[in-house]
């Protein structure tokens, strides 16, 4: 899952971005509300974290633009104002969830899953459930018939981004641009070994490949 994190406060953006990275998330992190706007945009973000106090433009008209713009995307807004009228008119504004500066990282952690979920038409339950499958995000393992299961990194990560979308063909570019930041190079074939290196440890019929489209998860695992 790929997240925008907007923070101006540099400290606090490392410390979050090093924590959302142990978690499996591919994070994008600006500072500036002006770049914020855009890049919110444009990129395929699962869930963006904004700050509301940015230089620039406020993270309060940053979030009221894009909600005219259309965008969808789920917004977590941070912020150190604790006032219920601000409050009020951030969820106004769009917000999907809110959360007080300062805040247990895992409360955040907590959060993020539950608004990926939601987004996903998921419950928000201990464990991820789909075809068979329950993923413990916490502990990045596996459960199936009973047996626990261990992934790799890189592997929890592309298995997680399945199981939030079951039944669903996704091409490798769509993959590719959900599982990884916009730093990093993205290479089809490096997806296609972790594509099999799940199959060997839950089943080939767990994810199908359709042939010039790309992968279906759970399509024939009941």
């Amino acid at each position: 899952m790929r997240l925008l994190l907007v923070e101006d406060h540099v400290p606090l953006a490392d410390e979050l971005m090093a924590g959302l990275n142990r978690q499996g998330y591919a994070v994008d992190w600006l500072a500036d509300g002006r770049d914020a706007l855009h890049q919110g945009s444009t990129e395929p973000y699962d869930l963006i974290i904004l700050d509301l106090g940015l230089p620039g433009v406020p993270g309060l008209d940053v979030l009221a633009q894009w909600r005219a713009a259309g965008l969808a995307t789920p917004v977590l807004i941070l912020t150190a104002r604790g006032s219920w009228a601000e409050r009020i008119e951030g969820l106004k504004a769009g917000a999907d969830d809110y959360l007080t500066k300062p805040f247990h990282p895992e409360e955040l952690h907590l959060r993020i899953q539950a608004l990926l979920r939601r987004s996903h038409g998921q419950a928000n339950q201990p464990t991820l459930k789909a075809a068979g499958l329950h993923l413990d995000e916490g502990r990045q393992c596996v459960t199936r018939d009973g047996a626990e299961v261990q992934l790799t990194a890189a592997e929890f990560r592309l298995l997680r981004y399945f199981m939030l979308h079951p039944e669903q063909i996704l091409s490798k570019s769509h993959l590719a641009e959900h599982l990884y930041d916009g730093e990093t190079e993205r290479d089809s074939n490096v997806l296609e070994v972790h594509v099999n290196h799940l199959r060997r440890k839950l089943g080939k019929s767990v994810i199908e490949t359709r042939r010039g489209q790309g992968y279906l998860f759970g399509g024939q695992a009941r």
